[in-house]
């Protein structure tokens, strides 16, 4: 027991020393770049799935371990960790920073609130469809960076109302209100040190701090035998609550944000990869454009988000029909209760003052900015650049904006009762303290050693080495071959980036189509779809990274809740690409575009 004992205390040191020695056989037998590299992704992958390593010292791995095995040069390996995502992520942090320093966002959650109603499954879908709408048009991370803030505040509105209401509930009934009081002291005292706790909160390795933000349990509760009474049973009942409505919060934001970017060719990168290499493939073929995507994805989009709502409503906080779809009925006393602290906080808040005011316009700007730099369907202001076609992305206006956050100053003169005006120092909305305090560090490396991986696959070979394999696909029937295809792309995308993953498979995938004779679209579109369902992972989507940060989630709880939202994914991918998208493209005849390779064709349906 004594052995068994010490071999739990010291399990992630023996996973950190095993992992490597029992895979080394797989470089030392098979001695090519491939094997190499694919020692690195192994070892990289266990070590993000165990937490064994911090996130972002696994991700360093690549760093060191390409040089070494003769993959890419150091300075190549380096070059991969700050990409154009990185500029993206800062601009986008400073207007993060600037709308939680300033309360704008406990303003927009209360209102919110207000208007929909302390209901969280509803709330949930609410902000599902905001966040969807808005990453059809702006990249998936600057959707979800900018509507994180603002989830994070109304969850906490609800857990303070809720907390509240069993305050005024249980003073009506026996008058005991010691258990709801304490439980609303430990929360607002997390409220008030959630700033502080930003930095803490970004580092993944401390699983506890990814269970929930506020931790109300005493230290001397462990020391409490496992019988509780009746009143510890119902803290821990209103604990796992909380933490079940901070859970699904973050999860649906990271979630709707990727799977609104499948709606719009501009939506996501991937998209205007896939393409981008149509277009070079098949330059006779005008079948993809803005409108023809939009009418094959947006059912797909509508149906994923559905579901989605329906499975991490079911997943974390039970599925109550009755309750949800009450229509007409009187509100209960709680329900009530809950409405009027959330009107009374509203009212704390008074007008909105200077800063905030310059934050919204900020905001505004930022938004109208990505949306009108290459909308797709109209020329942008991008075009207003001719000879620089492309230099100008979303992180060029995310970091023009970010700056005028620390220039343009937090106070204005005021005048006094005798006319003079009061002079204040100069001070910008926000400083480069607070600024870091908000940014998440940890998951800039994180997502960079993603980045890295991606490439050290390209350069060693090892993506060519994976299509060797895909060539006996081609016996198989038609839908099988397009399963086999989906789920292979959605498992590498969980480990690799997205761009880097299309990138890699496309190539791959369109041969494959011409040697079976297939129209090339019954495969490249349910392909680069599932490159997008990079749901189980932090590392596997940079939102899925920003939401991770905030310090509610596991690594489990994303894996549980991603699993079955891959699965809902590739299964509505598969009935679309067999029903209604086969007309918008007539799938089943080979096109006159594509290379006429003379196959025999062994495929069926």
């Amino acid at each position: 027991m004594k052995i068994l004992s010490y071999l739990l205390a010291y399990r992630r040191f023996l996973l950190i020393v095993l992992t490597p020695l029992l895979l080394l056989p797989l470089p030392l037998i098979i001695k090519t770049k491939e094997a190499e590299c694919a020692y690195t992704l192994f070892i990289v992958a266990i070590f993000w799935l165990t937490e064994a390593l911090p996130l972002a010292v696994s991700a360093l791995l690549p760093a060191f371990m390409f040089p070494l095995f003769g993959i890419m040069e150091s300075k190549q390996v380096a070059s991969a960790y700050f990409k154009d995502f990185h500029l993206l992520l800062i601009g986008v942090i400073c207007l993060a920073t600037s709308i939680e320093k300033w309360n704008f966002h406990k303003r927009v959650a209360l209102r919110m609130v207000m208007l929909v109603g302390v209901n969280p499954a509803w709330l949930m879908l609410g902000f599902m469809v905001s966040c969807a709408f808005l990453s059809m048009w702006l990249s998936n991370t600057s959707a979800a960076a900018m509507v994180m803030p603002i989830v994070e505040a109304v969850a906490q509105q609800i857990i303070r109302a809720e907390t509240e209401a069993d305050v005024l509930e249980m003073s009506c009934s026996n008058g005991s209100i010691n258990l709801a009081l304490e439980l609303d002291e430990n929360i607002a005292e997390c409220e008030s040190s959630d700033w502080k706790k930003k930095e803490k909160q970004v580092n993944g390795y401390d699983n506890d701090v990814g269970s929930t933000v506020c931790t109300i349990e005493k230290e001397n509760e462990k020391e409490k035998k496992q019988n509780l009474p009746p009143t510890e049973t119902g803290r821990k009942s209103k604990k796992d609550k909380y933490s079940g409505i901070f859970k699904v919060m973050c999860l649906c934001v990271a979630y709707s944000a990727t799977i609104g970017g499948l709606t719009t060719i501009t939506g996501t990168s991937t998209n205007l990869i896939f393409a981008e290499h149509f277009n070079t493939r098949y330059p006779a073929c005008q079948c993809i454009n803005f409108g023809s995507w939009f009418i094959l994805s947006i059912p797909i989009t509508v149906i994923i988000l559905l579901l989605s709502w329906v499975w991490l409503q079911w997943l974390f906080l039970g599925f109550d029909f009755k309750n949800m779809f009450k229509c007409g009925k009187k509100k209960t006393a709680r329900e009530e209760a809950s409405a009027q602290v959330i009107q009374k906080e509203y009212k704390k808040l008074g007008p909105m003052s200077y800063p905030e005011a310059v934050t919204l316009v900020l905001f505004i700007l930022m938004t109208l900015l990505w949306f009108t730099r290459e909308p797709g369907f109209i020329p942008g202001w991008s075009s207003l650049f001719p000879k620089y076609k492309g230099y100008a992305t979303d992180s060029t206006t995310a970091l023009v904006i970010g700056l005028l956050f620390f220039i343009i100053p937090a106070k204005t003169l005021s005048r006094t009762s005798n006319g003079e005006n009061t002079v204040f120092g100069y001070t910008p909305l926000i400083t480069w303290k607070e600024f870091q305090s908000c940014m998440p560090w940890e998951i800039a490396i994180l997502v960079g050693g993603g980045f890295a991986l991606a490439d050290g696959c390209e350069v060693s070979k090892l993506s060519e080495w994976v299509a060797s394999k895909l060539t006996p696909l081609g016996s198989l029937p038609l839908w099988l071959v397009i399963l086999i295809s989906c789920l292979i792309v959605t498992s590498v995308t969980e480990v690799a980036s997205n761009p880097a993953t299309i990138t890699i498979f496309l190539p791959i995938l369109s041969p494959l189509a011409e040697a079976i004779h297939v129209n090339p679209l019954f495969i490249l579109i349910p392909a680069t779809l599932c490159t997008s369902f990079a749901f189980l992972l932090p590392v596997a989507n940079p939102a899925n990274a920003i939401v991770f940060s905030y310090g509610h989630l596991t690594i489990m709880d994303m894996v549980k809740a991603g699993l079955g939202i891959n699965i809902v994914g590739v299964a509505v991918v598969m009935l679309a690409i067999m029903t209604w998208i086969v007309p918008i493209f007539d799938l089943f005849t080979y096109p006159s575009w594509a290379p006429n390779i003379s196959a025999t064709n062994n495929t069926g349906l």
